[in-house]
């Protein structure tokens, strides 16, 4: 009765460092897109949103005007 073993080794995380490195690489490539992407989101979010319409007294113009 012969056993049937399964070599995982080269499957492994742990013992395979090209493996490990590749995934690692990918890993890191996909944190930083994420990272990318969610800061142009709040940038765009919060962006400027146009000219308000602000009341300047009188008194402080560049020409002002007294009582």
């Amino acid at each position: 009765m012969a056993h049937e073993t399964n070599d995982t080794k080269q499957k492994d995380i742990t013992s395979n460092w090209v493996t490990s490195s590749r995934f690692l690489f990918y890993v890191q490539l996909f944190c930083v897109a994420a990272f990318l992407l969610g800061g142009c989101y709040k940038l765009y979010n919060s962006r400027y949103q146009g000219k308000p319409k602000v009341e300047v007294p009188e008194s402080t113009l560049y020409n002002p005007k007294y009582k």
